[in-house]
């Protein structure tokens, strides 16, 4: 159960044609009695931006949303003022049918760059998936569905929290985030080709949920960097209905806006781990921690060009704990170190210390390098600057395919 997991909200997704393969490609997520909430948006920095990027902006002007359209198989990018038209036709559609203002309808699209949306199929199967809409985890799993591109699975989190100013007794008062999410390549900060929408029954002001989204997107998805592409069409939403009762969180709550920023982050760093888990030819889920550096900028720095050196990707397939190459990338990053003072280790085996080679375990080395899962931690020793990434090995599946348009 992921985006109905909270109270209020339905979800639908089925194939209306957009896919030649007819696979799902068609989702919508509303609040289940239309009625506009509270919603914020974190969106790709890429100054080239979609069509229904550039819509969604708009219409989250007033900071309220009562539906999401999303599609998959199109990302409705580099198609000019007639994508934008296409864009806001899917909101026209999607609020006819359900009876609310256009303005209130945010729309995603996902899939191949510069090439027309096929309208036709979408005139038909938003009325249609309307008529479906539901809630419970059926709902929200063919909701899922219906974005899924190069995915080999589906991407789903839910976390819940306390409201601390809720009724007391041994229960309490707890408010829910779900969430759902695409993402298999062109995986980067900021942020990746990726869509994620969240809900909340919790009641959130509009400027406390941007806060809350902004601070948990930049240690989660903005965290995950598979190939250091940047897409498009990057989107994530969160809409806020207030279902679960209690007060009105703000930014002045204290404890309430940190629990509900904590489970928001929580439900992003699990969608964030399974894009990297199920990233386009990956053999290994990779972790990189560099610690130690002068600041938390320093070590997001450092850990990025980690991941996005392609030697690095390229020994994690070939199982080898090559550590020069991820000394060298920590060199050329620009970040400060001492190059005699660095340690590295490969799940917890150290194979540099003092840069220099360390002597180690071979076996205990050889056996964690033949598993599916790697951590890389480099210490510069200069501070208390820490940051973790996550990437993937380089694989010859991943140039099969990308060195085609898909």
């Amino acid at each position: 159960m992921s985006v109905t997991a909270a109270k209020g909200f339905v979800a639908a997704g089925a194939a209306c044609g957009i896919k030649p393969s007819g696979l799902p490609d068609l989702a919508i997520v509303a609040t289940a009695d239309r009625a506009p909430v509270a919603a914020a948006g974190v969106f790709t920095t890429n100054l080239v931006q979609a069509g229904p990027v550039r819509v969604t902006k708009l219409h989250l002007a007033d900071h309220r949303a009562a539906a999401v359209v999303l599609n998959s198989g199109n990302a409705n990018a580099a198609t000019g003022a007639q994508g934008r038209a296409d864009a806001l036709r899917m909101c026209e559609l999607t609020a006819n049918t359900l009876g609310i203002a256009t303005d209130d309808v945010l729309v995603c699209s996902t899939g191949l760059i510069g090439i027309p949306m096929p309208m036709d199929p979408i005139e038909s199967g938003i009325p249609d998936l309307v008529s479906r809409l539901a809630g419970g985890p059926a709902a929200g799993a063919a909701a899922n569905d219906g974005i899924l591109t190069t995915d080999t699975c589906r991407k789903e989190a839910v976390a819940t929290f306390a409201l601390p100013d809720g009724p007391r007794g041994p229960d309490g008062l707890h408010a829910t985030v779900g969430g759902m999410a695409k993402g298999a390549a062109m995986l980067s900060p900021a942020m990746a080709t990726m869509l994620a929408v969240l809900t909340t029954d919790a009641s959130v002001e509009p400027a406390a949920l941007q806060a809350a989204l902004a601070t948990a997107v930049a240690v989660s998805f903005d965290h995950l960097d598979i190939d250091g592409s940047r897409s498009t069409n990057d989107t994530v939403l969160v809409l806020a209905n207030g279902a679960a009762g209690g007060p009105t969180i703000t930014l002045d709550s204290g404890a309430a806006f940190h629990a509900f920023t904590d489970a928001l982050t929580a439900v992003c760093r699990q969608l964030a781990a399974q894009m990297a888990r199920d990233a386009e030819g990956a053999t290994k889920f990779v972790q990189v921690t560099v610690c130690g550096a002068r600041s938390s900028a320093e070590a997001r720095t450092a850990a990025r060009a980690v991941c996005r050196s392609q030697l690095v990707q390229c020994s994690l397939y070939g199982g080898d704990p090559y550590w020069g190459r991820v000394l060298s990338e920590l060199g050329a990053s620009g970040v400060h170190l001492d190059p005699e003072g660095v340690d590295i280790a490969y799940n917890g085996v150290t194979v540099c210390r003092d840069g220099i080679a360390a002597t180690h375990d071979g076996a205990a080395l050889a056996a964690a390098m033949a598993g599916s899962e790697i951590e890389i931690v480099a210490d510069l020793r200069l501070g208390h600057g820490r940051a973790t990434f996550l990437t993937t090995d380089l694989s010859p599946a991943y140039i099969a395919e990308n060195m085609r348009t898909s």
